[in-house]
């Protein structure tokens, strides 16, 4: 018997009656989807993973109920990965293995989510949002749309540890976190920022600044960087990369401009 085919459920996956499964569904070996968890159509959930996982009140409160996990459509969860009841996630999402999202988080649309990553719930990340490995998104972190950060990098929350403060860290959109960074509560990182790697980021980080070092400071702007091959501009990014992008095949700012001609209200005419 094949652990996991895609289009059908397992027969040893335990799926609570009160879970919404969606159309052409795929759900691998021992994977359990508890009560209040709706998963969208055509997703795919790899063995052994939990939706729904209930939170520490579970464990207190005689007459808990789980709150919804909403997954949006076309979900591909990878093995043994862990998402809580309380959370909403868009369509389009992916994970590594063994990904935790704790409760009340709130994740926008093609959001990936590497291998060994960690989101400690409480959490907004906006859409296109890609999280490599080993990625530890500490509680009340705020994440925009179009970021970037790269493995092993901590968002941490806590000022004085160990305190009830808790100080999440900012991202705005477009920014990219290299490798093996540490951003320290409350930090606000702009958009368009790039942090480098091995960063100790102690202080608010400006738009379309670079900054690096421990403590991380600013050397640059990104508009100051070039290949170093061409000689040619490379950020911002977005005008250089398009893959997986919505604005893949097509010119950024033609895409930004189609984008907010759609947006504008048509004429009225008396």
């Amino acid at each position: 018997m094949r652990a996991m085919e895609i289009g059908k459920i397992h027969p040893t996956a335990l799926i609570d009656e009160g879970a919404q499964v969606g159309r052409n569904v795929t759900i691998g070996a021992y994977t359990i989807v508890h009560a209040g968890v709706d998963l969208g159509d055509h997703s795919v959930v790899g063995p052994y993973c939990i939706l729904g996982e209930p939170a520490m009140e579970f464990y207190r409160e005689q007459l808990y109920k789980s709150p919804i996990l909403s997954i949006g459509a076309n979900a591909l969860i990878r093995s043994h990965s862990v998402l809580y009841a309380g959370s909403s996630i868009g369509a389009y999402f992916q994970s590594g293995h063994r990904v935790t999202i704790r409760e009340n988080s709130r994740l926008g649309h093609h959001v990936r989510v590497g291998t060994v990553s960690d989101i400690q719930g409480d959490c907004t990340i906006g859409d296109h949002v890609s999280l490599h490995s080993n990625v530890h998104i500490g509680q009340k972190s705020r994440i925009g749309n179009y970021v970037w950060i790269f493995p092993y990098t901590v968002l941490t929350n806590d000022p004085q540890p160990p305190s009830d403060t808790l100080l999440g860290v900012t991202v705005d959109d477009f920014a990219v976190i290299a490798t093996m960074v540490v951003i320290l509560p409350g930090v606000h990182i702009g958009h368009d920022a790039l942090v480098g790697a091995s960063s100790l980021v102690r202080s608010d980080v400006n738009p379309e600044a670079v900054v690096l070092g421990s403590p991380a400071r600013q050397v640059a702007s990104i508009r100051d960087l070039k290949d170093k091959q061409t000689g040619f501009d490379i950020y911002p990014w977005r005008e250089h990369f398009d893959r997986g992008m919505p604005w893949e095949g097509i010119d950024y700012a033609d895409w930004a401009t189609q984008r907010l001609d759609e947006s504008m209200p048509g004429d009225v005419h008396g």
